[in-house]
C-alpha cells in the first residue's frame, strides 16, 4: 500500500489546546506527516514557545491564540484565517479540562465550565470549520473523547458526560456533513502521561490500578496517539466516519 495515503503533504491542520500535552504530540505527528499546523492556546507565552520549537525542528507552523470557549473568539479566528488564505482541512478539538470532585459538592458553575470546555468548543469550533470545508467538499474533523466516552468514573461526573457528549457529537457531525466530503471521527486516549494526569501518575495507589487494569501494564505515552490522529487526518480514512479508536493499552477491551 502507498504511503501516499498517510501524506498530509499540502494540508493545514488546527489542533486546539496543542501547546502542550496530548495537543502538541498531535501536532507534532501531523507536521513530521507534512502538514501546515495552526497551534492554539490561550497563553501566549506557552504557545509562542511550542511554535518556536516546531519551526527550529523544520515544520511550517501558525500560531492561533484564543480561548476555545469565546466563541466571539473563535468566529474572529475563523474570518481572519479567511482574509489570509489559511484554509483548514483537518482539524482537531483536543483542548479540555479536567475538575475531580463529588457531584454533590459540584457547583453548577462549575458543571458548565467543563461542559464548556470539553464539548461545546468542540461544537463551536468545529461548526466554524465546517462552515468552510462544505463549500470545498472535503475535510476531517476529529475531536478527542476518552475512555469516560463509554464508562463512568466517580468524582469526574461533567467530565464523562463531557466526552460521552463528544461520541455522540462525531456522530452528529457525520450525520449532517458526510455527504459534502468531511470525515469526522474521535479519538479515546486511555491514561495518559500529560501535565493533566501527573497527580494521578504519582499517586501510589492510582498507579498501581491504572498499571493493574490495563493489559499493557502501563500508562500510554502523548506521542502513541499520533498514528491513529495521521489516519483519521489522511486519505486512508476517507470512507471513515463517526467512529472512536480508543488507544488505552487494551483496557476497556476487558473486565
Amino acid at each position: 500500500m502507498s504511503t501516499n495515503l498517510f501524506s498530509l503533504a499540502g494540508r493545514t491542520a488546527l489542533v486546539t489546546g496543542s501547546s502542550r500535552g496530548l495537543g502538541r504530540s498531535m501536532a507534532e505527528g501531523l507536521a513530521a506527516a507534512g502538514a501546515t499546523v495552526v497551534l492554539n492556546g490561550s497563553d501566549q507565552g506557552r504557545l509562542t514557545a511550542a511554535a518556536t520549537a516546531m519551526k527550529v525542528a523544520g515544520y511550517t507552523v501558525h500560531e492561533a491564540r484564543f480561548d476555545v470557549t469565546d466563541e466571539a473568539a473563535v468566529t474572529a479566528t475563523f474570518e481572519r484565517f479567511d482574509a489570509e488564505g489559511i484554509e483548514i482541512d483537518i482539524l482537531v478539538n483536543n483542548a479540555g479540562i479536567q475538575l475531580r470532585k463529588p457531584m454533590v459538592e459540584l457547583a453548577t458553575d462549575e458543571w458548565r465550565k467543563v461542559i464548556e470546555a470539553n464539548l461545546t468548543s468542540a461544537f463551536v469550533v468545529g461548526r466554524e470549520a465546517a462552515k468552510r470545508m462544505i463549500p470545498r467538499g472535503r475535510g476531517k474533523i476529529i475531536n478527542i473523547g476518552s475512555l469516560t466516552s463509554e464508562l463512568a468514573r466517580a468524582t469526574v461526573a461533567p467530565y464523562t458526560v463531557a466526552k460521552g457528549g463528544i461520541k455522540m457529537l462525531t456522530r452528529a457531525m457525520t450525520a449532517e456533513w458526510a455527504a459534502s466530503g468531511i470525515q469526522a471521527n474521535a479519538i479515546g486516549p486511555g491514561y495518559m502521561l500529560t501535565d493533566m494526569n501527573q497527580a494521578l501518575v504519582e499517586n501510589p495507589t492510582f498507579d498501581a490500578w491504572v498499571k493493574g487494569r490495563t493489559p499493557a501494564k502501563r500508562w500510554g505515552k502523548p506521542d502513541e496517539l499520533i498514528g491513529t490522529a495521521v489516519f483519521l487526518a489522511s486519505s486512508a480514512s476517507d470512507y471513515v466516519n463517526g467512529q472512536i479508536i480508543y488507544v488505552d493499552g487494551g483496557m476497556l477491551a476487558v473486565l
